[in-house]
């Protein structure tokens, strides 16, 4: 499940730093924030796989990082709060929120929201994956039944591995990949330090990706960690 990532906004460190070894335990990637602003950077930035937010946060509240999330993603999302009374759990779920935790709470009964959570969000993503047949990022659409790509119009020649590659870092954008996460999903075997495949891969794809004077640059190398999709 480390391929999960969950959002934690709450700016009691002691609950945040609570909730996220519980959740690490499960095997989850957790990212902590304090503030609601913050959370909207990491959301913008990062691939989010689900949100738990407290609602009275500085900066930025959860209502209202609610409601801007939801203008862009369907991520679910769990208020854990310490108001209690019926409005303020209607409201929350009314804006978006797909659950709603009182303080105090047992981490066993968040975990479990959490995972009941994950599970209808990744079946139904699944399952739209399995029935989307083209990405389309601006110019560049990428058809997953054809195994074509195309650039502003223009067909674009990849290899098998190139259009994996590319077809893995496109079906979730600003999601980082390491080289290892990489070869093991598109070759299928364990990685072996000291090849550098992928790297060459990536070094032919990105060149073919290149269009005359269109020179953005959809695959980002982010340092010391992978690569990632970027539009």
């Amino acid at each position: 499940m480390e391929d999960i990532s969950i959002l934690i906004a709450e700016d009691e460190k002691e609950i945040a730093d609570l909730v996220a070894i519980h959740l690490e335990k499960e095997g989850y990637r957790v990212i902590k924030v304090l503030d609601g602003q913050e959370a909207l950077h990491k959301i913008q930035s990062q691939s989010i796989d689900l949100l738990i937010l407290d609602i009275m946060m500085p900066k930025l509240d959860g209502y209202e990082l609610t409601r801007q999330v939801r203008e862009q993603h369907n991520m679910p999302i769990i208020f854990l709060s310490a108001k209690t009374s019926d409005f303020d759990k209607v409201q929350g779920l009314v804006i978006g929120a797909d659950d709603y935790i009182t303080k105090p709470f047992t981490p066993i009964e968040l975990v479990a929201r959490v995972n009941a959570q994950l599970r209808r969000y990744l079946n139904f993503n699944n399952f739209k994956k399995e029935n989307e047949s083209i990405l389309e990022y601006g110019g560049l659409l990428i058809s997953r039944a054809q195994r074509t790509v195309t650039l502003y119009g223009k067909n674009i020649e990849l290899t098998p591995k190139e259009f994996d590659i590319l077809y893995l870092l496109a079906s979730r954008p600003r999601k980082v990949y390491s080289v290892e996460d990489i070869f093991q999903k598109v070759w299928g075997e364990a990685y072996f330090e000291s090849g550098n495949t992928v790297m060459v891969h990536i070094r032919t794809l990105r060149k073919k990706l290149e269009n005359g004077s269109q020179k953005h640059k959809w695959i980002k190398t982010v340092w010391g960690v992978g690569y990632a999709f970027q539009y």
